[in-house]
């Protein structure tokens, strides 16, 4: 769907989601206008009726009453409750029921009896068709409310952004409207402003308030070259910034337009619920149709018989059924989005409580993804053993080269000459007339530079999972320095308390055997799959599957195809695009803790689906056998089945309430 924005949906992001907070306020103004007005035109009905019909009291003869609570009747159904007419009628056309062919027919067939009450054939039941279509306009316009409030998330999340810039044109600064940054404008960022766009840093260095994006509570320090999100805040450094992303194409948008795929998406149980509406509402016109033969045939009263056909044809409009499950998916949907967790296809919240195995990426999903310096061992003086490694590492482009640059903070480098990178196994060069070797074992084997003395040390590195990186000086060895990727803060935590759930977890990973084990066991992963091609891993999650439903919980490119064969792919926010784009659920602070939270809120909205379809069925069981029976006016019927959409729609939002 993002490959090939349409058009329209480019503008909306570019005027900062005008449009849809428009289009959500729209639906609910409207369906507050027809609320209004509805009423405004059936309480005259209703004093009218009340007076002349319980109390007895003559205001008008029978003929001009009926005539009245047809005048007023009229715009309340075919004016105010055009859309619903329109679409229920159409159900008889195509042979698909709705849940508004009930109501079209039983509004329908209701008010077309104050005409033949007229030549006094029947009971006169057009006023109840008022009643009935004003309560179903009500129960519409608490409907539109809980969508509207579910989406409330997605206004928040659109407020997030800048509203303008400061955009250097020609040497001058310009404020500009967020929609007229172009790629590659240079954006000036003055301290406690919002990061306009998405971006890199060209000039000034800062630190930078990434909780919204991060969760975490320090501010990320940013210099040139650093990457910048846009909606964060910057603290204390004028940033000038060139704009990368713009628009659609943020980080922020692709938030936005998750949230919004999510609250449009069907879970499998919804389309059953659909299913069973489509099979429903005709058995319910074939009941209403014989209910009204057989109190024809056995008491020849012609209006009870109808008012008994009305009363079926109201109280079974399975209203509360069509709400139940999206009602649900949109709170959880909305409460996800708060927590940081974006369910971009609604039937992972019905996949993810199945789920018995958990398959992780290492790499930027257990791990930070960035390597450092976790030990230095040397036989020499560290400071002079640092001033020599750092020196040479100094002029490679490797990371594991820039971990170890940064770790020995020096101050002044030692002049090398005949540098030399050896790709795959070190580096060399000279200082002075010392010749310096830096690199793995293999390096070490091939000159053949004896590792004497510092075995047993380098064994101990690579097996806690390092890459070693052994430094010799006219090949005599000086020391070795253990660099490794380290597991995130709170994995641990968060594998800790899946195991507790019962889940199995794996670790998938194109890493070496050792290194993954190392960081397996550090997190507490029983089994782990290495030295896996990216191509294979979806293979693995195959084979993962025979034992049962797996989530695969990666980051990468290369995680992408396994992502899309579990059957929930979990991806971090702070991954590829790619990685996200084939994610059924993103995680936006990029904390596995989250895995264990998205859990917890799809057991707990598909625990709410359950209960809403409880409801909305049992009111239907108890009540359609009660006008079958004749014992359920029509109004009556209304207003039980207005109170079970009232009741589907209060008890989702009670998932609010739920701590995940």
């Amino acid at each position: 769907m993002r490959n090939k924005p349409n058009m329209e949906h480019e503008h909306m992001h570019n005027k900062v989601g005008e449009e849809e907070i428009s289009m959500e306020e729209k639906e609910i103004r409207s369906w507050k206008r027809k609320l209004v007005w509805s009423w405004v035109l059936a309480i005259p009905i209703i004093l009218l009726m009340v007076a002349e019909r319980i109390f007895g009291l003559e205001i008008f003869d029978m003929k001009t009453s009926i005539i009245i609570i047809l005048a007023f009747g009229f715009p309340i159904i075919f004016i105010l409750g055009y859309s619903t007419m329109k679409s229920g009628f159409r159900g008889f056309t195509s042979l698909y029921f709705n849940m508004d062919s009930l109501i079209a027919l039983g509004t329908f067939v209701a008010y077309l009896t104050g005409f033949f009450a007229l030549f006094e054939l029947v009971q006169d039941y057009s006023g109840v068709a008022s009643m009935i279509m004003a309560i179903f306009i009500t129960g519409k316009y608490i409907e539109s409310k809980a969508r509207g409030r579910a989406s409330q998330e997605i206004k928040k999340l659109l407020e997030l952004g800048a509203k303008s810039a400061r955009v250097l044109k020609n040497g001058k600064e310009v404020d500009v409207p967020i929609a007229e940054i172009r790629i590659g404008d240079i954006i000036i960022v003055k301290p406690g402003e919002k990061i306009p766009t998405d971006g890199v840093v060209v000039k000034g260095e800062s630190a930078v308030d990434e909780s919204m994006v991060t969760g975490e509570s320090l501010p990320a320090d940013k210099g040139v070259k650093s990457n910048v999100i846009g909606a964060t805040i910057n603290q204390d450094g004028i940033l000038y910034i060139k704009a990368t992303k713009i628009g659609k194409d943020t980080f922020l948008a692709h938030i936005i337009e998750l949230v919004e795929e999510a609250q449009g998406t069907k879970v499998p149980i919804q389309k059953l619920a659909d299913k069973i509406t489509g099979v429903f509402v005709p058995i319910i016109l074939v009941i209403a149709v014989l209910s009204f033969f057989n109190w024809f045939m056995f008491t020849g009263d012609l209006s009870r018989s109808i008012g008994i056909a009305v009363a079926v044809l109201v109280i079974a409009c399975p209203c509360a059924l069509g709400l139940a499950t999206p009602i649900a998916l949109m709170v959880g949907s909305g409460i996800g989005a708060k927590n940081g967790i974006l369910v971009r296809k609604g039937e992972a919240i019905q996949t993810m409580k199945e789920i018995k195995i958990i398959a992780f990426d290492k790499t930027g999903t257990i791990t930070e993804g960035k390597p450092k310096v976790t030990e230095v061992y040397s036989k020499v003086n560290e400071k002079y053993f640092l001033e020599i490694a750092a020196s040479l590492e100094k002029l490679s482009e490797h990371p594991i080269a820039k971990t170890i640059v940064d770790y020995a903070n020096l101050k002044a480098y030692k002049k090398v000459t005949s540098f030399k990178i050896l790709r795959g196994r070190g580096l060399e060069g000279k200082i002075g007339s010392k010749s310096i070797v830096i690199g793995n074992r293999t390096l070490f084997n091939e000159r053949k530079i004896s590792l004497k003395g510092f075995e047993s040390k380098i064994m101990d590195f690579e097996n806690s999972g390092n890459t070693t990186m052994i430094v010799a000086e006219n090949r005599k060895i000086l020391g070795a320095i253990a660099v490794a990727d380290s597991p995130k803060g709170d994995s641990l935590m968060a594998l800790q308390m899946l195991h507790k759930q019962g889940y199995k977890t794996v670790m998938i990973t194109g890493d070496n055997e050792r290194t993954a084990k190392a960081i397996a066991s550090r997190v507490g992963i029983s089994e782990v799959i290495a030295n896996v091609l990216p191509e294979e891993k979806a293979n693995k999650v195959e084979e993962l599957q025979k034992e049962g439903m797996v989530a695969f919980v990666g980051d990468g490119i290369n995680d992408a195809p396994a992502l899309k064969q579990a059957n929930v792919g979990i991806a971090m926010g702070s991954g590829t695009d790619i990685a996200i784009e084939a994610g059924d659920i993103v995680l936006a602070k990029s904390s596995l803790v989250g895995v264990v939270q998205a859990i917890n809120l799809s057991k707990a909205t598909f625990t709410k689906i359950k209960q809403n379809l409880f409801w909305a069925f049992a009111y239907n069981v108890i009540a359609i056998p009660a006008a079958i029976a004749g014992v359920l006016h029509p109004i009556i019927a209304e207003i039980a089945m207005a109170a079970s959409s009232i009741t589907v729609v209060t008890n989702a939002n009670l998932l609010r309430r739920k701590k995940i």
